[in-house]
């Protein structure tokens, strides 16, 4: 007897190599799993402007980095002494104006010379409620904490998505013409908007998506949402706040995800330096400098191999560190 409802999914027909630069915008599934190339040392670019959630917001990062923005004063706002970009996450805000602007004009930078070589790029969408900045007129990205008094609040339609990411994949398309855009429905959760006004919303994405895969450019989709709801309905699989995923939920979801994007080859080679990586945080179990002297250098001739087989991975700030310990 089948006791559980398995997310069935197709295996891509393109395959992600340690030579594919990946790039992930959005939030949830765009951290969760982001974060599991890195820690096996791909080419990857995690949200250059910080976690977005709506796709208003996703589409002016993209904009923004396709078009070669320049950030100026005007872009900035400054409340109560902090200088802050409403397109940008709070991490990039100072009290120094000109810190900000070199802060987002470098990432924006770096992210625009990224995109334009990357292989794949994956869109997670969180939540179709926008909050929209009075003094402008201008959906933000996120708030900053600023009272909630100053912004207007809405849902957008469906046809607002299409009509604005239709244009969108058009201009990524002539911005990287070998770029393949994949969508993803973030699965956590907007319980502030309580439980059926997050269904709304996340019908709303839904719907849009849908839309948007008929365009010509030939969109992928990846049911992150529908592995977590569908299939990991236990409540094992979340996190403290009941919202999140927990470890073991996004452990489960990026097994599905190499199992349609990996091919055996780099599956092998990312669980072999996501050892090395991770071993970083181990606590070290021998106490006597021998035991210790022998794992330092086990995992220096492993990272020997690695970048032997695969020259273009980094791992030099990890061989640094376990050369540390021969001291």
């Amino acid at each position: 007897m089948q006791l559980r409802t398995v997310v069935n999914i197709e295996p891509s027909p393109l395959k992600i190599t340690y030579a594919d630069p990946v790039i992930f915008i959005g939030s949830c599934f765009a951290i969760s799993i982001g974060a599991k190339l890195h820690e096996g040392r791909m080419k990857v670019l995690i949200n250059p402007s910080g976690t977005v959630y709506n796709p208003v917001s996703v589409c002016n990062t993209l904009e923004a980095i396709t078009g070669g923005k320049k950030f100026s004063a005007a872009d900035l706002y400054n409340y109560d002494g902090v200088w802050l970009s409403f397109n940008h996450y709070t991490n990039f805000s100072s009290e120094d104006q000109q810190a900000v602007l070199s802060a987002l004009n470098e990432k924006a930078d770096e992210a625009s010379g990224f995109i334009a070589s990357a292989r794949f790029l994956f869109i997670t969408f969180g939540t179709a409620r926008v909050y929209r900045w009075k003094e402008t007129g201008k959906i933000v990205s996120n708030c900053h904490k600023i009272p909630a008094s100053l912004f207007t609040r809405e849902l957008l339609e469906v046809r607002d998505i299409v009509d604005l990411w239709k244009p969108m994949l058009d201009r990524l398309g002539k911005f990287n013409p070998g770029l393949k855009t994949i969508f993803t429905i973030s699965p956590v959760r907007h319980l502030k908007d309580g439980a059926h006004g997050n269904q709304v919303s996340k019908s709303v994405l839904f719907l849009a998506v849908e839309e948007l895969l008929k365009h010509p450019s030939n969109p992928g989709y990846f049911p992150a949402y529908e592995i977590f709801m569908d299939d990991l309905r236990d409540y094992r699989f979340y996190d403290e706040d009941m919202l999140h995923p927990s470890q073991a939920a996004v452990d489960y979801t990026w097994k599905a995800f190499t199992d349609c994007y990996f091919d055996g080859r780099t599956l092998g080679h990312w669980n072999e330096v996501s050892k090395i990586t991770r071993a970083i945080s181990h606590r070290i179990q021998s106490k006597s400098a021998f035991g210790i002297r022998k794992f330092a250098e086990n995992m220096i001739s492993r990272i020997d191999s690695v970048s032997n087989n695969i020259p273009s991975i980094n791992l030099s700030a990890e061989k640094k560190y376990f050369e540390s310990l021969l001291i």
